[in-house]
């Protein structure tokens, strides 16, 4: 399949990016992941290793995207988790160094 990453075009197939990426350990993964056989893999070092480019000349999405269409499965941001706003009461015991209890 023909996919644009970085302004260059790239004919892609599954099994051609799993074999890329067979024996590349992946990096720890702090954003947008690619799950490739049983590895989630940083979708900017799947597209440094098939494209053979720098991290800087593309984007995360144009990765994203040709993985998507190429079949597998891409995992976004997770979300934050909400943080709970003090109370007044809880804020002044913070202040003194008390503990809360709930």
């Amino acid at each position: 399949m023909r996919c644009v990453i970085a302004r260059f075009p790239f004919d892609l197939s599954k099994s051609g990016v799993v074999a890329s990426m067979k024996g590349i350990k992946p990096e720890p993964v702090v954003g947008e992941s690619v799950l490739i056989g049983r590895r989630h893999y940083p979708v900017k070092q799947v597209g440094e290793v098939i494209t053979r480019q720098d991290r800087r000349d593309f984007s995360a999405q144009e990765v994203t995207r040709a993985m998507t269409r190429l079949g597998f499965t891409c995992q976004g941001l997770a979300p934050a988790a909400p943080v709970r706003a003090l109370t007044p009461l809880e804020e002044a015991s913070a202040l003194f160094g008390a503990t809360t209890l709930a």
